[in-house]
């Protein structure tokens, strides 16, 4: 742990148990945030018509290059969330306990497309280093972690596997239990980039406006942002506990309205850029 509450510039990547290294930011003297290093590469984006499952707002499927960068191991927990709403206003003010099911290693929900750019904006001056919201090509280059399949764990998904409505099958599934709530962070096992929790538990914000398709996408694994006017509507993306099977795919897309906080779904993760994190 560091000395002080104040965060060293000074990085210490480690080895971890999956492919890749990690991080940590010291957010204060107890809380820290592991940050996964994710290896550039390319990969085809979304899915095709014949995709089990797929719909139509994720096509056309496309080739998309992606930059390293690094991503949180996990979903923002309601302790990191605290830790970070405690620091110094940037643009807006934070609650420091949004969610609505209870627990520090719980994903924080309940919290709206501008909190977390709040929560960017206010991490990133506290550590010296750019943090922010993944693109949805980021998003969905790191949950699939190399893979082809409708999820990075293979065809299909089980209770053993994340938390979603299990209830419900997708292929050749099984029901299983339906939680009804919210899970801690790591209860359910990485993909092989290490990071937890890819599928189902709560939908994370990306930085992306919404539109119906990839036809105009970026290919180059940037945000699909137009500048030119106060777009309303931004992407999701993971499914959350409350989803179908379906609805938690590494190509499933979905859209909400940017100030949306109220429901009990809506958390994220960051992102930092890698020649950020690199400086001294």
């Amino acid at each position: 742990m560091p000395e002080s509450s104040t965060p060293s510039r000074r990085l210490i990547l480690r080895e971890t148990t999956h492919q890749g290294q990690c991080f940590i930011e010291h957010l204060d003297d107890n809380t820290t945030l592991d940050m996964m290093l994710i290896p550039g590469g390319q990969f085809l984006m979304g899915s095709t018509p014949e995709d089990p499952g797929s719909y139509e707002r994720e096509y056309p499927q496309h080739p998309v290059k992606i930059q390293p960068f690094a991503m949180a191991r996990t979903p923002m927990t309601q302790e990191q969330w605290r830790v970070v709403a405690g620091y110094d206003r940037v643009d807006r003010d934070l609650t420091p306990d949004p969610s609505g099911f209870k627990g520090a290693n719980r994903p924080v929900e309940q919290v709206s497309w501008d909190d977390a750019q709040e929560f960017c904006a206010r991490l990133s001056r506290q550590t010296n280093r750019t943090y922010r919201l993944p693109s949805e090509a980021e998003w969905e280059y790191a949950c699939r972690a190399g893979t082809t399949t409708p999820f990075h764990f293979g065809e299909t998904l089980s209770d053993e596997l994340a938390n979603y409505r299990a209830k419900e099958i997708f292929g050749r599934g099984i029901p299983g239990e339906y939680r009804d709530q919210t899970t801690d962070v790591k209860t359910f096992p990485p993909n092989a980039f290490g990071l937890y929790d890819m599928h189902g538990n709560v939908l994370e914000w990306c930085e992306d406006d919404w539109y119906g398709s990839y036809n105009e996408a970026p290919n180059d694994g940037s945000a699909q942002v137009n500048k030119s006017e106060d777009n309303k509507i931004k992407v999701l993306r993971g499914g959350s506990w409350v989803f179908i099977p379906r609805d938690c795919r590494s190509a499933y897309r979905y859209g909400d309205s940017r100030d949306t906080r109220h429901n009990y779904a809506f958390g994220f993760r960051v992102c930092c850029v890698l020649p950020s994190i690199l400086l001294d």
